[in-house]
C-alpha cells in the first residue's frame, strides 16, 4: 500500500521537545500487539508466568546492566502486557548522547575518500530502551516459539513522566496492585 499522509499519520505521544535521556523517573508500559494474552494468566490475583512470560520478567532485570544510566525499580509483567518505571540517573558515568560517527562512503576503492557523517539515535535515552528490550524479547519469544518473525509487540508504547512524589507512589500502587485488579485493567481481556 502506497504511503497517504491522510491515513496513514501517526501523532507522536512524547511530550514536545522533552529530552528522554534527563534524570528522571518515568512509567512505562508495552503492551502486546491484538492485546493477546502471550505471557501468562492471573490466578487468584496473582501473575504466572509462562515461558514468555519470563523472559520479558528477565530481560527487565538485566536493563541496568545493559544501560549503567537506567534502572528498573518497580514492575509487573501481565498477561498482555508490562509496567515498569525506569528510572534514569545520568551521574553514573553514561553519557546520553551519541555523538556522530564518521563512516566512510560505501563503494569507493579508494580509501582517501571523503566521510559521510552518520546521525546515530542516543543509545542512553528511554526510548533506545524500550526498542532494545522490545527486539531482545521478541528474538527469544520467537526463538522459543518457533514463529520467526512475529512482532508480539504493539508499535510504540506508552510513557508518563513521574514529577513528584506523589505521582511516583500512585504509579507504585497501581503496579504493585495490578495482577490484583486485573479484571478491572483497561488492557484487560477475557
Amino acid at each position: 500500500m502506497k504511503y497517504n499522509p491522510e491515513i496513514h499519520h501517526r501523532k507522536s505521544s512524547r511530550l514536545k521537545g522533552y529530552d528522554y535521556s534527563q534524570d528522571g523517573a518515568y512509567f512505562v508500559t508495552i503492551c502486546c500487539k491484538d492485546r493477546e494474552c502471550l505471557f501468562g494468566k492471573i490466578k487468584n490475583g496473582k501473575m504466572i508466568l509462562n515461558n514468555a512470560g519470563k523472559i520479558i520478567r528477565n530481560e527487565l532485570r538485566k536493563t541496568s546492566e545493559i544501560r549503567k544510566n537506567m534502572k528498573i525499580d518497580y514492575f509487573v509483567v501481565m498477561p498482555n502486557h508490562m509496567h515498569a518505571i525506569v528510572i534514569i540517573n545520568n551521574s553514573v558515568g553514561a553519557y546520553c548522547n551519541t555523538p556522530l560517527r564518521n563512516t566512510p562512503l560505501r563503494n569507493t576503492p579508494l580509501r582517501n575518500t571523503p566521510l559521510r557523517i552518520k546521525f546515530q539515535s542516543p543509545s542512553n535515552n528511554l526510548g533506545a530502551m524500550v526498542r532494545g528490550y522490545k527486539s531482545a524479547t521478541t528474538k527469544q519469544i520467537n526463538k522459543l516459539g518457533n514463529t520467526p518473525k512475529n512482532p508480539g509487540w504493539q508499535r510504540n508504547y506508552h510513557e508518563h513522566i513521574i514529577r513528584n512524589e506523589e505521582s511516583f507512589e500512585k504509579i507504585h500502587d497501581y503496579i504493585i496492585y495490578n495482577p490484583q485488579n486485573w479484571k478491572n485493567d483497561k488492557f484487560f481481556v477475557q
